[in-house]
C-alpha cells in the first residue's frame, strides 16, 4: 500500500497574521523584523520577495532592495497563539501528525483512500483551517515527506498539489538542486562547481562518487535525488520544559563558582533547545540550601533560545533569589513555555552578527562535542563543574 503523506505550510505566516490583525496592511510590501541598521528580516511578504528580499537578510540591505517596504517589529506572542490554534485544528482531524515548526506540519493519511480519499480529505482540512483561522495555508501530498514538502514549496502560495505515486522522479528531475531540503548554500555551490544544477543531473551521478565527495551525506543526497524518503511522521507531543540541576559534593557559598556553573547550565540547555528547534518564554532558577529548604523564582521573557538573553535572566533571578547567604547544596535552571521555532523568531532580538555566531558555535558543538566551545567564565572551574554535575546528569527533560 502506498503511503499518503501530507505537508502543510502556512503562507508567509508572520505576514499573514499581521494582515489578519490589520487589514490595512494587505497588498503592501511588508517586512517584519528589527528596524535598526543592524536588525534582521524575520519575515517578508511576497510583494517584497520579487525584489530579492528574504528572511535572515540584514534589514539595511532589504530596504536597499525594496525601499518602499513598510517595516513592523512583529508580535511573537500572537504568532505563537495562532500556531497553537492551527495545531488544535489539525489535531481534531488528523490520525497522525507531526509539527515540524511553528508554521509547518506533516500528516500521515495512509490507508484513508479506502474510505474517503486522502487528497480530498486533505483539501477539505486545508479549507477548514483557512475558514476557521483566516490564515492562508498550502498543502502538498505524495508518498513521502520529502516530495510533499518540495511540492508545497514549489506551488505555494495557495497550493493544493498532489504528486501521484510513481511520478516522484519526474516531478523532482527538472528542479534546481537547491529545492531539495537540507541542501544549503555551501552544498549547492559545491554541486554547481561540479556542473550539477538540476536534480536529474544529480540523480545520474554514481552513489560511490557522491559518498566520496560528501561522505555519509552522499547517500542522503542520492536518495533525495531519486525521491526516496522512508522517514516516518512522528506523532506530535508537546514538551513542557527542559531543565538541569547540579547537586554539590560539598555545600558552598562560592558565588563565583555558582555563577560559572549556571553559565555552563544555560549553555548546555540553550544548545539543546536550539538543536530541537524550540524557543522558551519562561526561565526558572532553583536553589536548595544546606538545610534542604528549596526556593524558586521565575520570569517570563520574549521567546528566545539565545544564550546571552537567557544568561541575563538567570543572573538576575539568582541575584534576587540568593538572599539568605547560607550554604547551597543544589542549583537548577529550567526553561518552560516552549514552542517550535528557530532563528526565524530569534531574529526579532538578534543581530546578523549574533545569529551567525550562534550558528557557528552550534556547528562546532554538533561536530566536536559541547565542551569544545565554552564561555571564558567557566574555564577556571570546568573540571570541577564536570565532576560535580556528572556531565549534567539529573533533571534534564
Amino acid at each position: 500500500m502506498d503511503r499518503n503523506i501530507i505537508h502543510m505550510d502556512l503562507d508567509a505566516f508572520f505576514v499573514a497574521v499581521e494582515r489578519r490583525n490589520n487589514p490595512k496592511l494587505i497588498g503592501l510590501p511588508l517586512i517584519i523584523g528589527g528596524s535598526s541598521r543592524r536588525g534582521v528580516v524575520a519575515a517578508c511578504s511576497y510583494e517584497t520577495r520579487k525584489f530579492g528580499v528574504h528572511s535572515a537578510m540584514p534589514m539595511y540591505l532589504a530596504l536597499q532592495l525594496c525601499p518602499d517596504a513598510k517595516v513592523i517589529s512583529g508580535d511573537v506572542e500572537s504568532y505563537s497563539k495562532c500556531s497553537h490554534e492551527i495545531t488544535e485544528l489539525i489535531a481534531e482531524s488528523a490520525p497522525v501528525f507531526e509539527k515540524a515548526s511553528i508554521d509547518e506540519f506533516y500528516i500521515d493519511a495512509s490507508g484513508m483512500d479506502r474510505f474517503f480519499g486522502a487528497f480530498k480529505w486533505a483539501v477539505e482540512l486545508r479549507r477548514k483551517i483557512i475558514k476557521a483561522s483566516g490564515l492562508p495555508i498550502s498543502l502538498g501530498m505524495s508518498v513521502n515527506k520529502l516530495v510533499s514538502k518540495v511540492a508545497t514549496g514549489e506551488f505555494k502560495p495557495d497550493a493544493e498539489e498532489q504528486i501521484p505515486a510513481g511520478s516522484e522522479r519526474d516531478f523532482l528531475g527538472p528542479l534546481s538542486v537547491e529545492k531539495i531540503p537540507m541542501i544549503g548554500k555551501q552544498t549547492a555551490t559545491f554541486l554547481y562547481d561540479m556542473g550539477v544544477r538540476r536534480v536529474e543531473t544529480l540523480r545520474e551521478m554514481p552513489l560511490h562518487f557522491l559518498t566520496s565527495a560528501f561522505g555519509k551525506n552522499g547517500v542522503s543526497l542520492w536518495n533525495k535525488a531519486h525521491g526516496i524518503d522512508e522517514s516516518p511522521v512522528v506523532q506530535y507531543s508537546e514538551q513542557k520544559s527542559i531543565s538541569t540541576e547540579c547537586t554539590f559534593d560539598a555545600d558552598t557559598t562560592d558565588v563565583k563558582k555558582l555563577n560559572a556553573i549556571m553559565v555552563a547550565m544555560v549553555e548546555k540547555i540553550a544548545f539543546q533547545l536550539r538543536s530541537q528547534h524550540k524557543l522558551t518564554s519562561c526561565v526558572t532558577v532553583k536553589i536548595r540550601y544546606s538545610n534542604f529548604d528549596t526556593e524558586t523564582k521565575q520570569v517570563h521573557i520574549p521567546y528566545t533560545s539565545s544564550d546571552h538573553i537567557l544568561l541575563r535572566a538567570v543572573s538576575d533571578l539568582f541575584r534576587k533569589l540568593y538572599s539568605r547567604r547560607m550554604l547551597i547544596r543544589l542549583v537548577g535552571v529550567r526553561l518552560s513555555g516552549l514552542v517550535h521555532g528557530n532563528h526565524q523568531i530569534n531574529l526579532f532580538d538578534d543581530t546578523t552578527e549574533s545569529i551567525q555566531l550562534y550558528e557557528a558555535i552550534d556547528k562546532i558543538k554538533h561536530r566536536h562535542g559541547t565542551e569544545k566551545v565554552v564561555r571564558a567564565t567557566t574555564l577556571g572551574v570546568s573540571r570541577r563543574i564536570r565532576m560535580e554535575m556528572n556531565m549534567f546528569k539529573g533533571n534534564l527533560r
